[in-house]
């Protein structure tokens, strides 16, 4: 099945990038596959843990509306192509793989017609979520750094040595990492 995004929609995806590639559009197809299975893009309350920072989590920010600065785009760093959907409010999600679909095409323009022409089935492999991948933002009190003295939000403070440290005045003075 082709991609089922208007064409409009992909060219403003494509836009928001800043150039086409077939990173941008495996994360297309995760965001169709993401507003196929969860209506995601109607949800209140979405989520998605990337396990990638490729060029496809751009398409699945500017797509869904999951978005760093909202909480509800998490970064993990695993370096799989790999994104777990969730709708809090339906209490349910899924965990697409991209499984490497059109590898062997060396044509980069050819490889992402076929990335575009494929059916979701063959680009991803899914799994059932029946839990959140992490908890909701909250917003925590700010603290000042003793060293640098910037405000540092809480849970990113580090004691050491009886001052209240951000993490890289902590990376200064702390042998051990």
């Amino acid at each position: 099945m082709t991609c089922l995004l208007k064409k409009e929609l992909i060219e403003k995806t494509i836009e928001f990038h800043g150039h086409s590639c077939p990173g941008l559009t495996i994360g297309i197809r995760a965001s169709e596959l993401a507003m196929e299975k969860l209506n995601i893009h109607n949800a209140k309350n979405a989520v998605c843990l990337a396990e990638t920072d490729m060029c496809g989590v751009d398409a699945i920010q500017f797509l869904t509306g999951c978005s760093f600065g909202k909480g509800n785009l998490i970064h993990k760093d695993y370096g799989k192509s790999a994104f777990t959907f969730y709708d809090r409010d339906a209490q349910k999600g899924f965990r697409a793989v991209f499984t490497d679909f059109a590898r062997d095409e060396t044509n980069r323009d050819n490889r992402i017609k076929k990335l575009l022409k494929a059916e979701l089935t063959d680009l991803f492999t899914t799994q059932e979520v029946d839990v959140p991948p992490v908890r909701p933002a909250r917003i925590l009190k700010s603290i000042q750094c003793d060293s640098c003295h910037e405000m540092t939000m809480e849970s990113r403070i580090r004691l050491f040595d009886g001052k209240n440290l951000c993490i890289p005045c902590f990376q200064k003075v702390e042998q051990k990492i």
